[in-house]
This record gives structure tokens, C-alpha cells and sequence, in this order.
């Protein structure tokens, strides 16, 4: 998976990235349905592209803070896995890594932080990259969510 080209946003006072190709748009938080009894990081689903995606709150995950703001973007992520909104503070630009300032991170071993795959350390910020599919296959009960939601969209198909 290439960071080189990526979404950099903020999220508390930090800055984060992906790569550029599994971001479908980036877009205002907008209606998001709320599922009772969901896990804590997962507000709702919402329809993006005629899509019903699960929308998780990236500030939740890493701070246990709702990302809020005037700036709050939904970033459609694509992954073999799910298509999902991550909520996060700001988008902020699309950014060309030089891939010598792209560094591995010691911290993909530690269980709860394996998707972040690497720190772009510039001279002036710091960087640190996330793989979609990793973050949301690292978070507790997707599996099921995952898979009310083909159900869910199965019931769809066959009532259309």
C-alpha cells in the first residue's frame, strides 16, 4: 500500500493520512442514522453514492473524543472489506510523500495501534499514516456490523 500520495487530516492536534486512492470523497457530516447498542466509535450508517456505509468516529478511536467542530469531514473509505465514513477533525490537503521521509513504525506490534503503518517525519511536522482496511478490521464487533449490514443491504436488493 503506497502512502505517497495521500489525504492528510487532523484529528485532536495531530495529523494523519491515507493513501489517496481508497479515499471515494471527502464530504460534510451530514444525516447519519444512529443504531442503538452499536459500539462507542460507531455513530450510525449513512448513504454515500447511494451506499449504505457504517460511519465510525475517528476521534473516539484514537482519544476517546468525538471529533467536533466546524471543520468535521467524513472521509469515504474503500477496502475490500467495507466501504466506511471515518469521521475526523479536518481535511486538510492532498499531500505527495517523498517516499525517504515515509519511516515504518515500531508500534505495528502493539495490538491496538497496527494500523498505523508508517511516520512521514518532515522537517517542520510529523505524519502518521493509517491503513484503512487494518484500522477498521482492528475494531472491536465490525465483524458483526459487517455483516448486518450485507444482510441489511441483501433485504434491499430483494425488495427493490
Amino acid at each position: 500500500m503506497g502512502f505517497e500520495k495521500s489525504v492528510v487530516f487532523a484529528c485532536g492536534h495531530e495529523e494523519y493520512a491515507v493513501p489517496v486512492d481508497q479515499v471515494v470523497s471527502i464530504e460534510k457530516l451530514e444525516r447519519v442514522t444512529p443504531i442503538p447498542h452499536l459500539p462507542k466509535y460507531l455513530l450510525g450508517f449513512t448513504r454515500a453514492r447511494g451506499e449504505l456505509i457504517p460511519v465510525i468516529d475517528f476521534g473516539l478511536i484514537l482519544y476517546n473524543q468525538p471529533c467536533s467542530g466546524d471543520n468535521i469531514r467524513c472521509l469515504i473509505l474503500n477496502t475490500d472489506v467495507v466501504n466506511y465514513g471515518l469521521v475526523v477533525g479536518e481535511a486538510r490537503e492532498i499531500f505527495d510523500f517523498n517516499p525517504s521521509t515515509l519511516k515504518q513504525m515500531g508500534l505495528v506490534n502493539y495490538a491496538k495501534t497496527q494500523y498505523f503503518t508508517a511516520v512521514a517525519n518532515l522537517e517542520d511536522r510529523m505524519i502518521t499514516c493509517v491503513d484503512p482496511k487494518i484500522l477498521v478490521n482492528s475494531l472491536e464487533g465490525i465483524r458483526e456490523i459487517i455483516e448486518y449490514l450485507h444482510k441489511m443491504l441483501e433485504n434491499e436488493e430483494v425488495n427493490s
